[in-house]
């Protein structure tokens, strides 16, 4: 994916996504699959119904693509975080190295 940001910066794939200490790192080419196996990942999880309505709206709206993009093309990751069994988790997604 190429998307331009408020028209100066773009942000090209692949990309990175990960769940601290629940998966590996997988790396796609496409955003818009990368944030679905993201999602998969975390709907899986016992997550509060306040943390699973809030990643669903972030990962799964028709604007998440452009949404993340953004957060990429300025900070060059986006991290979020969850609590389970009392302990936060780091999700991210980042340019893939």
């Amino acid at each position: 994916m190429t998307a331009t940001i408020t028209g100066r910066q773009t942000v090209c794939g692949p990309f990175t996504v990960s769940i601290e200490d629940v998966t590996t790192p997988a790396t796609f080419n496409r955003l818009d699959d990368a944030l679905a196996a993201l999602w998969d990942a975390l709907r899986a999880l016992p997550l509060g119904w306040t943390q699973y309505d809030a990643y669903r709206y972030f990962l799964t709206e028709d604007d998440a693509p452009r949404r993340v993009a953004e957060f990429l093309a300025r900070d060059g990751y986006l991290a979020l975080s969850f609590t389970m069994a009392g302990r936060p988790h780091a999700v991210r997604v980042e340019m893939a190295s």
